[in-house]
This record gives structure tokens, sequence and C-alpha cells, in this order.
């Protein structure tokens, strides 16, 4: 990974309208614009960066955490405004693919409420 601290805000930026993208997509085309089916919550995690760190520091200042599972976290990076987990899951899915892209280690994650 070859990423710099002052890169990280324009990553998150890109993640988050690549998922804002998906996410449309999805629930347009896959749902007919209607939000319907399972409701729940996506997120990505970004495995292998310390908080101490200039990054890990560059990600929290953006407002990312770390959680339980020891990851960065970036909740609905969609931020979509829907229920349906697979429209949610379809934007982490996105998100997470433009962190690797760069080099991090990320998985999207979700769960049904």
């Amino acid at each position: 990974m070859n990423v710099t601290v002052e890169q990280i805000p324009g990553i998150i930026a890109e993640a988050q309208t690549a998922a804002f993208a998906a996410a449309d997509k999805f629930f347009n085309e896959k749902l007919g614009g209607q939000d319907a089916y399972a409701c729940g919550f996506a997120w990505v995690n970004i495995y292998g960066v310390k908080m101490n760190t200039k990054i890990g520091k560059a990600f929290k200042a953006a407002g990312l955490r770390k959680d339980y599972s020891g990851g960065i976290c970036m909740w609905n990076p969609s931020k979509y405004g829907c229920q349906n987990v697979d429209t949610l899951e379809e934007g982490a899915r996105a998100a997470a693919d433009v962190f690797r892209k760069y080099g991090f280690t990320a998985y999207a994650g979700s769960r049904l409420d």
C-alpha cells in the first residue's frame, strides 16, 4: 500500500460516491425504486491499519472508528435512504472495492434488522 495521509479524505469520498451509485443502481434496477423485502444494515471493515499511525489517525479524523472486529468501520457507506439490506450491501461492496483498489484489505459486511 502506497497511500499518503493526504489521500485518505479523497479515498473515503470516492468510496462513498461509488457506494451511493451502486446502491442507487441496484435500488432502481432490481427493486424498481420500491423499498421492499428484508431490512438491514451494511458497512465496510478495513483491516491492517493501526489507529495510532498517521493513516489510522487520518481515518479517525474523517469520522471512521475501530469496531469490535479490530478493523476500521465505515458504517453505511452509501448513506442511501432505504432499509433494503440488499441495496445497502451493494453499496458496501462498491466502497470496499475502492479501498482495495488503493491497497487496503477491505470487506463489506451486513446484517438483517
